[in-house]
């Protein structure tokens, strides 16, 4: 079943999301919503609090980027309590990131390209590996929704000045995209 994405200014994209057990309700038919979900709004990764649960899971599919970034090809993941130990600070990048829950927003995003992340797959295996490049970015991204943030929050406060007018209409409902959405009603 294809959910709505929360937009910006519903209150559970700034919650921190608590850590699941195998015996969660539905997990399985949840993931299997979100991945439909993902597909259907063409998005590489989907955090649980977008789908307006405070929940520590994700769903990251690059596979879709796979032409331009073969070394994804088959890459689907769900991510089940993922928590980053530690950031190798050493090394940052500056990309621009959009996300399903800003519609039509777009800015660069200083991130390490390097983390230490810890995670249970779908079948709860536990898994603990240091992550870079793309995929480090993607992770930071997702997994930032599950800690209550967003990708303007790592923006300079000029550019979050610059795009004010662009954050109110989300927040007014004024905006186009062409997947289900669930904006704050006044």
């Amino acid at each position: 079943m294809i959910l709505p994405i929360y937009i910006y200014g519903q209150p559970v994209l700034r919650k921190v999301s608590e850590d699941i057990g195998a015996d969660y309700p539905q997990l399985q038919e949840l993931i299997s919503d979100m991945w439909e979900t993902l597909a259907e709004s063409e998005g590489i990764g989907l955090a649980a609090p977008q789908i307006g649960k405070a929940i520590r899971l994700v769903v990251i599919d690059l596979d879709v980027i796979s032409d331009d970034l073969p070394q994804y090809k088959g890459f689907r993941q769900v991510f089940i309590n993922p928590h980053i130990v530690e950031y190798d600070e050493s090394k940052t990048d500056s990309s621009e990131e959009g996300c399903l829950s800003l519609p039509a927003i777009h800015e660069k995003v200083v991130r390490p390209t390097r983390i230490h992340v810890v995670w249970d797959d779908e079948q709860f295996q536990h898994h603990d590996e240091w992550i870079e490049g793309y995929l480090a970015r993607v992770m930071q991204h997702e997994f930032d929704h599950l800690d209550g943030k967003v990708f303007v929050d790592r923006i300079s406060p000029l550019r979050k000045q610059l795009i004010k007018s662009k954050l109110k209409s989300l927040l007014q409902g004024r905006f186009r995209c062409g997947y289900k959405t669930k904006v704050v009603r006044k």
